[in-house]
């Protein structure tokens, strides 16, 4: 059985998703991809420990405490490419950024591949379940490109402003969401 609360940010409302010990699912309101990775319905029940130790550390996020990731058991739900990326996300420095090439250069190496393709990896972050907890509101097009981000550009720049991330080589792009 899956449950599901909601919680009040300065993105806007967050649903979050739990298997009643392990977190997840955490979606922004309208985000692409919402809840795609739940394999059934999600029933209400806001008063579980899970979801009361991930509002906690959202709580603190927003506060610019710089919570870690590791305080929370999360479950995502995906393939192990996908698993793989997430796990690389989780290794990103609280108000740092990386690119979506760096994180398909590391994937390759975990791979034993000599490359590893940036659209492969942008997807695997598109799907991330657990948003800004997994950040991946910290990858980035090449250059700097703000680009890519399924809760919408803005809100990547918001949780980045947040964060204290040197925002002076980002950019959104004019067209297109190259990676």
């Amino acid at each position: 059985m899956f449950y599901q609360t909601t919680y009040l940010s300065p993105v806007g409302l967050l649903t979050l998703a739990c298997d009643g010990e392990n977190l997840t699912g955490l979606w922004m309101a309208g985000q692409k991809y919402f809840g795609e990775s739940m394999p059934e319905n999600m029933a209400m029940q806001d008063d579980l420990p899970v979801f009361c130790r991930a509002k906690n550390w959202l709580d603190r996020y927003f506060a610019e405490e710089n919570p870690q990731i590791s305080e929370l058991p999360l479950r995502p739900i995906g393939s192990e490419f996908r698993m793989g990326v997430w796990k690389i996300l989780c290794d990103i420095p609280y108000g740092q950024v990386i690119t979506y090439g760096d994180i398909a250069k590391k994937m390759a190496v975990r791979l034993g591949k000599k490359t590893m393709s940036s659209q492969a990896v942008g997807g695997a972050v598109g799907h991330n379940p657990i948003s800004i907890i997994i950040p991946c509101h910290r990858v980035v097009g090449a250059g700097g490109s703000l680009t890519g981000y399924s809760g919408g550009i803005s809100k990547k720049i918001k949780l980045l402003e947040l964060e204290g991330a040197d925002m002076s080589r980002l950019f959104v792009p004019a067209k297109g969401t190259a990676l």
